[in-house]
């Protein structure tokens, strides 16, 4: 008996002796493989990934931080890692320094009704859908200084930033740490059928596609897209003009867009109230002014342009430094965005002196000053632009609590130069964005931002010069002149200049021709430059003469509301060698169609020195109110 205990007890020894080498060995094991640098940090790898999700997630929820944070007005301020064994990741922690105890600088401007500051900033561990009883509320704007704005960041400025190990897998952070994009400079001042510059110095950018990968030029060389490197694709592929329409009529306001706002507000309920109005809108038509097929439904649009007249009330900020802000610029190849502003500011309308009762909170810059003012030419970098706008933001944010209730949905910006996509693309992220350059594949998002047409006024009155010649009187089948700019073009020449008598393809041509040649032809050719965008989608409406959009991927102005099929045609790129059948197959009826809704169609492409009914400045507007209206939850 005693034998058999004491060979129990032995066994017992082993299996332990046994146990524990394993435990030795494999903690051996992780402190020389595992990616953590001590083992302690591997063994509880688990919480470590559940504190990088924590932070991706605040960085996402907050558009992201272009430089670093310090400020007592930021949400969340950011917390370095400085060990030899971190990751490298800026830790963000929330910034107990804002709401409420930061609004009691206002005295009871952001108090609520019942003496109580409300929150700016709702925790993220609480219920998205938790109201709080008491909104704060600006008894009256602040007096500003129409110059004060928060100094521009310089290039040396110290840049908070997610450094990663070099075997990350997470492409968005290493976009982060791409080098400088190389931009196109394209001149703001001229026509785009004028003497335009533009360069670009990056010999690694990327080629426009086209068939075989590369766009060939009238000389057989390649062709390069001038494109920033820090741009990425939205979308694979091309989506046709059909498949775009499907797309915003059947989900054009998908449940990731529909937000919920930190409290509710009196317009949030009358949103609410117009979205149901317009829904259920009857399907009896009593405005002559309006031709229902060029409309997806035209009961819906006339509802809702008829609420926005009765409801819509917008708060522009009075902060930010001229010429940037509040100095539109009314002539050239953007002065839509300049219109818009002047013609906004005129309205009695739509605006309103207390932002308590507004719907849309207005960002009033000019892209196009931005870009002259600031850019710093040869630079090829967006950065200062970025930091521009982003110091303006932070200036809003730490004056206003509006901004926060809805994280941006709320506010909106109207830009027309190339870039304002990307200069806008990050901290600006929630914006409702009206945009030139809507690129299917550069961000644009259906139900969300709004397509700005691009309109080349040279005059004080651009409804000037309006129409063009009888179906009979129109000799040309296609008409195209312009600089080379992009890579499409350079095809459409090699293909088709000097190849058809019926086919008027060529570069530059004296602006007086080209009028004459718009009214003259049958199909106007808009093709695509540097960006998707053309002022001759609306040249060729003003002259009556149905629009060819060569630009795949463009979403064309006011889409929610036009159906575009009707008035215009849709070539893809690849399909230039086969222009001249494809506009041939059209047959004589349809083209009469074509040409007659174009007529129907041209009072919402035009400008007017005062704004009227249906026109662009309405136009612009409604995308918006619409826009807002249903990204509003039910």
């Amino acid at each position: 008996m005693a034998v058999a205990d004491f060979l129990c007890r032995a066994e017992t020894r082993r299996v332990l002796w046994v146990m524990g080498g394993v435990f030795a060995f494999s903690i051996l094991f992780q402190f020389c493989e595992l990616p953590y640098g001590n083992f302690i940090g591997s063994l509880f790898s688990r919480m470590n990934f559940n504190r990088m999700n924590y932070v991706n997630t605040q960085i996402n929820f907050t558009g992201g931080f272009d430089e670093k944070i310090s400020r007592s007005d930021s949400i969340f301020s950011i917390e370095s890692k400085k060990n030899d064994d971190s990751s490298g990741v800026e830790l963000l922690k929330p910034n107990t320094n804002l709401a409420p105890q930061r609004v009691m600088e206002f005295g009871n401007r952001f108090r609520g009704n019942n003496g109580n500051v409300a929150p700016v900033f709702e925790q993220q561990n609480k219920d998205d859908n938790i109201v709080p009883q008491s909104p704060p509320l600006i008894s009256s704007p602040p007096q500003v200084d129409d110059n004060l704005i928060v100094p521009i960041a310089s290039q040396t400025d110290e840049i908070a930033v997610i450094v990663v190990p070099l075997n990350s897998t997470n492409a968005t952070i290493h976009l982060m740490n791409s080098p400088a994009p190389s931009v196109s400079h394209r001149r703001v001042d001229t026509d785009d059928n004028s003497t335009v510059l533009a360069s670009s110095h990056n010999p690694n950018e990327a080629t426009g596609l086209l068939r075989n990968d590369h766009a060939l030029s009238g000389n057989g060389s390649t062709m390069t897209k001038r494109t920033p490197a820090a741009k990425k694709a939205s979308v694979k592929g091309v989506v046709s003009i059909s498949e775009m329409t499907n797309m915003l009529l059947r989900s054009s306001h998908p449940s990731n867009l529909l937000t919920n706002p930190a409290w509710s507000s009196a317009g949030d309920k009358e949103l609410l109230s117009a979205k149901s109005q317009i829904e259920t809108a009857p399907n009896n038509i009593s405005d002559l002014g309006l031709y229902a097929p060029i409309y997806h439904n035209v009961s819906k649009f006339k509802r809702s342009y008829e609420l926005m007249e009765q409801n819509l009330k917008i708060y522009i900020y009075k902060e930010g430094k001229r010429p940037v802000f509040h100095q539109p610029k009314l002539k050239g190849i953007y002065a839509s965005e300049g219109w818009f502003m002047k013609q906004l500011k005129a309205s009695k309308q739509f605006l309103t002196d207390d932002p308590n009762k507004a719907h849309l909170f207005y960002l009033p810059f000019s892209s196009q000053t931005l870009e002259e003012v600031v850019y710093v030419p040869g630079s090829h970098s967006f950065d200062k632009l970025k930091a521009f706008l982003n110091n303006y933001l932070d200036l809003i944010k730490g004056r206003y609590p509006f901004w926060n209730r809805t994280q941006g949905a709320d506010h909106f910006l109207v830009a027309c130069h190339d870039w304002a996509p990307e200069e806008t693309r990050r901290e600006m992220a929630n914006c409702i964005k009206s945009l030139c350059n809507a690129d299917l594949r550069e961000g644009f998002k259906f139900g969300k931002d709004a397509s700005l047409p691009e309109t080349n006024i040279v005059s004080t009155n651009p409804s000037r010069s309006l129409g063009g010649n009888r179906p009979s009187q129109r000799k040309f089948l296609a008409f195209f002149a312009g600089n080379m700019h992009g890579y499409v073009r350079p095809v459409l020449l090699k293909y088709w200049q000097d190849k058809d008598p019926t086919m008027k393809i060529y570069g530059r041509m004296d602006n007086h021709d080209y009028i004459l040649h718009m009214k003259s032809s049958k199909y106007c050719i808009c093709a695509r430059g540097h960006e998707v965008n053309s002022p001759r989608v609306v040249e060729s409406i003003s002259y009556q003469c149905v629009p060819v959009i060569i630009s795949d991927n463009f979403v064309p102005p006011f889409l929610e509301t036009l159906n575009w099929e009707t008035f215009a045609v849709f070539v893809q790129e690849k399909d230039i060698p086969n222009l001249k059948s494809i506009l041939e197959s059209i047959p004589l009826r349809r083209y009469l169609n074509l040409y007659n809704n174009v007529m129907k169609v041209q009072q919402h492409f035009l400008w007017h020195p005062e704004p009227v009914k249906y026109d662009t400045f309405y136009m612009i507007l409604h995308s918006i109110w619409y826009n807002r209206v249903f990204q509003i939850a039910s």
